[in-house]
């Protein structure tokens, strides 16, 4: 561990920890606690080393590429025959796939 990470380390303590781990419905055992104390000096670490990053006139964004709409046009086009689907179907009724019911009809 470095020396940012144990001073880190030592801003959250078990108690603190254990609260994270409770209300992310998390059980932890006490070696459990005291990793998780390390790991969150190393995240918080990064963290400090990110909000040391001079950004000024950089502008905000969502997206690294210069992308817009990468989708394909949504052109019609003619859809293959029910039998050539339905070919390799395990079951199928009418000109449906039969599935096995997944919700309670009750």
């Amino acid at each position: 561990m470095s020396d940012s990470q144990a001073s880190a380390a030592e801003t959250f303590s078990a108690d603190q920890v254990r609260h994270l781990a409770t209300l992310s419905r998390v059980g932890m055992t006490p070696q459990e606690v005291e990793g998780f104390r390390a790991e969150l000096a190393s995240i918080l670490s990064h963290i400090q080393a990110l909000a040391a990053v001079d950004t000024e006139g950089v502008p905000p964004t969502a997206n690294g590429a210069d992308l817009l709409n990468v989708q394909a046009e949504d052109d019609a086009r003619p859809s293959l025959p029910v039998e050539a689907v339905l070919a390799n179907a395990p079951q199928r009724e009418a000109d449906y796939f039969r599935v096995q019911a997944v919700l309670d009809s009750s």
